[in-house]
């Protein structure tokens, strides 16, 4: 495996004092050493406080069944003075919130100004309409500006912001409403993504009836096209958000106060809802997006994912903006005109630090290198990854078409639960691996144990532990702290267990082999799913693959495949195809591995981030389509019927 240095152009500059592995391994000691001491005075430093705390952990893992754990409980704080007011004497004219709408060309920016002005304009018509401390808010938008607004702008007078996907439907979002008891919804009349309009105010409308504890919803204007508008609890944004008074003195909490709610999808039906803390979550966010991305004051910094997922919320909003950093949000499609909207994008506004998913490099790739090769993007110094483990083959890619080879590649693993990144290299820093996490975000201390809890040392593969809190996850699942309590610890009592295996090489790095119910057992033969799909897409003819177990009579379990294939092929020699796909598994794994079935399919069921819900692939393939659970947070829904109307089998 290739181990590529850090560019001299990556490292040249930085004041990152993890600009070298020696910074990174000192800093990485003197947080194991003390760590208490270490983030009390970290948050103390890079967080405004209206009182510092003087505590650091309270709790631990071992008690977590009794209550949930705290950060920084005796300080006091609101977020948004980090994220806003703290910038306004040194950053007021810097842009803050650059804007790039669904039409190319069409951008806003606003600056901590301009920001400050409106985050407080909407917090004042949320009071005007009686929202406070503690109410829950349901934001259901697109990615406009006046989404990070809202959320701003509850957390501001400290209510309770529970943002969700605008391609989630009624159910989805009437289903979040009733488990928070939310009291009001900002939405607006109409989405734009691709192209096409999403009915927003619609879906709500439908999510909403009979749930008379929503007194408010809150609409924002995108397009001229009318919407029913309901008397008494409907409102227009520009009616009541904009004659507001642009002061609005922060509403100061306790560090352990909810900063909000974000649902994840759960195999019982039911989503949890994850509970972050305005203290240990913003200063996690604001630590790990300067250190990992090696962020600069004239920085512009682009993450394209979405505010109804964690990404969005740690890295478009709270983290970047707790920095003082110009953060992009991208309201369209990586592929809307064309394939090129990326690196269109790069290079009208220079952006230096690009934030993506694998599939939408795989995607990307699989459309050609003259879309990347046409634009200029030599502002480009940081390349990342989120939401799923990157094969090594579009690792390459994007090391070497994106980036030139100019680029370190920060691969960053974590999860809603995480709050942020929590194994990633550091930009300037650490050298890479293609389809490698490589090492620990100072303060996070993972452990493999294989099933029955025996710490693995070394060189070794099992089931990814993280052995001592940090500051930015959750704190429990809302309204149901058992439930987080059985998710999390009750397998490997005393430590958080992530649910990902993870491989761990002799050079201490870390490679995600995905979620443990993914490991498949083949005569006695344990493979990851990861390792089949990372193979599989070594041939032309395949943009994606997404392998799952099924049960076989004869093997315990066999093995089932489904393909999303690349632009230009077609299934019209499945048998030739399918040879040579075996082939490369066999080159690449060894002879025990060999797909039984291979399904062709337009789309794998993702969530907005990018992660493949696999339980719905398992599902059909186990020949259970009925039984698929909970889906409301999969991007496009559509592609599940078309996955169960072609499911294969073994009669």
């Amino acid at each position: 495996m290739t181990t590529y240095e850090v560019p001299a152009r990556v490292r040249e500059g930085s004041p990152n004092p993890m600009a070298t592995l020696e910074g990174y391994e000192a800093l990485y000691g003197e947080v194991s050493s003390d760590p208490d001491a270490f983030w009390v005075a970290e948050t103390t430093r890079r967080i405004a406080w209206a009182k510092p705390p003087t505590q650091g952990l309270g709790g631990g893992f071992d008690q977590i069944a009794d209550a949930p754990l705290t950060w920084f409980a005796d300080g006091q704080l609101n977020a948004t003075v980090s994220c806003i007011d703290r910038h306004l004497a040194t950053r007021a004219d810097k842009t803050a919130i650059l804007w790039e709408a669904d039409h190319p060309g069409e951008d806003t920016s606003w600056s901590f100004a301009e920001l400050a002005a409106q985050v407080n304009r909407c917090a004042n018509a949320l009071k005007a309409r009686g929202i406070g401390k503690g109410d829950r808010v349901l934001i259901y938008m697109g990615m406009v500006p006046q989404a990070a607004v809202a959320m701003l702008a509850c957390a501001r007078i400290g209510a309770i912001h529970s943002v969700v996907f605008g391609g989630f439907s009624a159910d989805s979002l009437r289903s979040r409403a009733v488990d928070c008891k939310a009291t009001a919804v900002i939405t607006q009349d109409f989405g734009m993504r691709g192209g096409k309009r999403i009915e927003l105010k619609r879906v709500a409308d439908q999510a909403l009836v009979g749930i008379d504890e929503v007194h408010t919803v809150l609409v924002y204007q995108r397009t001229q096209d009318a919407v029913e508008m309901e008397d008494g609890r409907d409102v227009w944004w520009h009616d009541l958000v904009d004659g507001q008074s642009d002061e609005c003195a922060p509403e100061i909490v306790d560090a352990e106060h909810p900063l909000f709610i974000l649902y994840t999808s759960g195999s019982t039906g039911k989503p949890k809802g994850q509970v972050h803390t305005h203290g240990g979550y913003i200063t996690w966010t604001s630590f790990t997006h300067q250190h990992v991305f090696d962020l600069r004051e004239d920085d512009v910094y682009a993450c394209v994912a979405d505010v109804g997922w964690i990404t969005g919320h740690s890295y478009i909003v709270y983290g970047p903006l707790a920095n003082g950093a110009t953060t992009l949000m991208f309201e369209s499609i990586p592929t809307y005109p064309d394939a090129g909207r990326y690196w269109d994008l790069v290079e009208r506004h220079k952006v230096t630090i690009f934030y993506t998913a694998p599939t939408a490099i795989r995607a990307l790739a699989a459309c050609g290198d003259e879309f990347v090769t046409r634009r200029d993007l030599s502002s480009l110094r940081v390349l990342g990854t989120v939401g799923e483990p990157i094969n090594p083959d579009a690792w390459e890619w994007y090391h070497r078409v994106v980036g030139e080879g100019r680029c370190n590649i920060v691969d960053t693993w974590w999860q809603t639960e995480t709050g942020g990144i929590c194994i990633s290299p550091i930009a300037p820093a650490t050298p890479t691996k293609p389809g490698s996490a490589t090492l620990p975000v100072p303060g996070i201390e993972p452990v493999l144990r294989d099933a029955e809890g025996v710490v693995l040392d070394g060189a070794a593969e099992g089931l990814l532990c993280i052995r001592r809190p940090w500051p930015g996850m959750s704190r429990t699942i809302w309204g149901d702290h058992e439930r987080y309590v059985d998710t999390y610890f009750s397998m490997f009592p005393g430590a958080y267990f992530t649910g990902d295996g993870c491989r761990r090489d002799a050079d201490g790095y870390h490679w995600i082999t995905g979620r443990v119910d993914d490991v498949i057992n083949v005569s006695g033969h344990r493979m990851g799913t990861a390792e089949f799909e990372s193979a599989l897409v070594h041939h032309d003819a395949v943009a994606e693959a997404g392998v799952v177990g099924f049960p076989h009579p004869i093997k315990g379990q066999g093995v089932y495949c489904y393909l999303v294939l690349s632009e230009g092929h077609d299934m019209d020699d499945r048998g030739e195809l399918e040879r040579e796909l075996q082939g490369i598994l066999r080159n690449h794994i060894g002879a025990h591995a060999r797909v039984d079935l291979y399904q062709v399919v337009p789309g794998l069921p993702k969530t907005r981030s990018g992660k493949v819900m696999r339980r719905i692939l398992r599902k059909v393939a186990e020949g259970q389509p009925e039984a698929l659970g909970d889906i409301s947070t999969l991007a496009d829904p559509g592609v599940v019927e078309a996955i169960k109307a072609g499911a294969r089998s073994l009669a």
